[in-house]
């Protein structure tokens, strides 16, 4: 299986999960095979904007199964599993300890990840965004 999660930058299992995932410029593909981390993959977001549906073909074209993000909108959500990916929210920390937690099936998830998105967006001023509502 293979799994996608958004990263604050390109060091692979040592980044942390972006907050924001639809300004997140690199996303670590992770395949999990019998229950172990089997490879790695840091792959470049390849567009600066994106319009609805961007996102999810580009990860669905790296052949993940699975989204482990902080926070996303529902129609993201939406777009996401109307092409067979399942998503997960509320994931946060470093991406080799999500990744174990998320194996071993005890993933803990962030259950306010939607208040801090929004307090984000007040505090930077940014407008409502299907990415992050």
């Amino acid at each position: 299986m293979r799994i996608a999660i958004p990263a604050e930058d390109d060091k692979g299992l040592e980044s942390n999960v972006s907050r924001h995932f639809g300004r997140a410029k690199y996303f670590v593909f992770v395949d999990l095979e019998n229950g172990k981390i089997k490879n790695t993959e840091v792959v470049e977001v390849p567009f600066d904007k994106h319009g609805p549906g961007d996102l999810p073909n580009f990860i669905k074209e790296n052949d993940s199964k699975v989204i482990l993000a902080y926070g996303m909108g529902r129609r993201a959500i939406e777009y996401f599993n109307n092409l067979g990916i399942e998503v997960i929210t509320g994931a946060h920390g470093k991406i080799k300890d999500i990744v174990e937690a998320f194996i071993h099936q005890v993933l803990e998830i962030d259950p306010y990840w939607k208040k801090k998105i929004e307090e984000d967006k007040k505090r930077e001023g940014h407008h409502e965004h299907s990415c992050h509502t």
